[in-house]
């Protein structure tokens, strides 16, 4: 009898989970394909905003940068690498891995060089995702996001 009322609470428990049966779908791949028009009047958000990045000369950009580390560190990046939040690396949507760019916080001056190794930031206005390294190293940590310089090192 245990059993029986063990296996009742599994698939109960099993069957909460994961939502029960859904009416009208015939193969979990259904389930699992995008709906991207619930985004259509938020694209933006979800999309690579050249529009908002400035360019002041030949290989410079201004925009704004934030970070990332913790919840991330040890995953594997877009490029391929295992993200180290102690490396002097960053996200961006566009510039080729293995790109070289150095960031200036344009509130206080400093900067740092990073290797582009990732993709994002995919948050609207932001262009620029930088290590929690290369975010300590322009003090930039507490706030979470600056106006940045962007230069790319030919």
């Amino acid at each position: 009898m245990g059993k029986k009322i063990a296996g009742l609470v599994f698939a109960l428990l099993v069957f909460f989970c994961i939502g029960g049966p859904i009416k009208g779908v015939e193969s979990h791949e259904e389930v699992f394909q995008p709906d991207v028009s619930r985004f259509a009047d938020r694209a933006e958000e979800y999309l690579p905003v050249k529009q908002n990045i400035k360019t002041t000369t030949a290989g410079v950009l201004t925009g704004r940068a934030s970070w990332y580390g913790p919840g991330f560190d040890g995953r594997l990046t877009a490029s391929g690498e295992v993200y180290n939040q102690s490396a002097l690396t960053a996200a961006h949507r566009e510039l080729a891995f293995g790109t070289k760019v150095r960031v200036t916080n344009l509130s206080n001056g400093k900067s740092v060089l990073v290797t582009i190794n990732d993709r994002g930031p995919y948050v609207a206005g932001r262009h620029l995702d930088l290590s929690r390294a290369a975010a300590e190293q322009v003090d930039m940590v507490e706030q979470g996001v600056a106006e940045v310089k962007m230069e790319v090192i030919p």
